[in-house]
């Protein structure tokens, strides 16, 4: 039987919305569970479709929080952005990047198709140091807040059964 807890990574591209969200009810439902992104950049919406809101993934959710409300606080309180940045600060300080990160994990959910694909770059091209297997799964989540709940729950619901499974062994 594992003498630890099933480590679990939860991916999507920016860190804030999908990846976030399913950190955010897995750490409530007790898991070890780690949350990041595998894009260049942070992404969030802007004023336009064309004019996403860049920032370095250095950058804090407070930092991000406070931008959005000097450029249009009435905008990204109504679109939903602010809301999610609060919970995001309350989580942890800032977005991360999965390929930075070397912890080990036991199973890595990604949140979209080109993620899973990054993910699975990034670890084949590590060196194998324990030889442990990790389990890479992908749960297609659309990129809003709805879809984001959604995905958070079945998510939650795999982990459960990987879990019990897991520490069955």
């Amino acid at each position: 039987m594992p003498s630890q807890p099933l480590r679990v990574a939860v991916v999507c591209s920016s860190n804030q919305n999908r990846s976030m969200e399913a950190h955010n009810i897995l750490s409530k439902r007790g898991f070890d569970v780690r949350s990041f992104g595998t894009g260049s950049h942070v992404k969030l919406p802007g004023p336009s479709p064309d004019k996403p809101n860049v920032y370095d993934f250095k950058t804090t959710y407070e930092q991000m929080y406070n931008d959005l409300v000097r450029k249009d606080k009435e905008l990204y309180t109504q679109n939903g952005i602010l809301h999610m940045l609060d919970r995001n600060k309350r989580i942890k300080a800032k977005p991360e990047r999965f390929q930075l990160c070397k912890d080990k994990f036991d199973l890595v959910i990604t949140c979209e198709e080109r993620v899973y694909d990054q993910v699975l770059e990034d670890l084949n091209s590590r060196e194998q140091e324990t030889l442990q297997p990790v389990h890479v799964i992908n749960v297609d989540i659309q990129d809003n807040h709805e879809e984001a709940t959604l995905g958070a729950f079945l998510i939650c619901e795999l982990c459960q059964c990987v879990s019990q499974n897991f520490l069955s062994t």
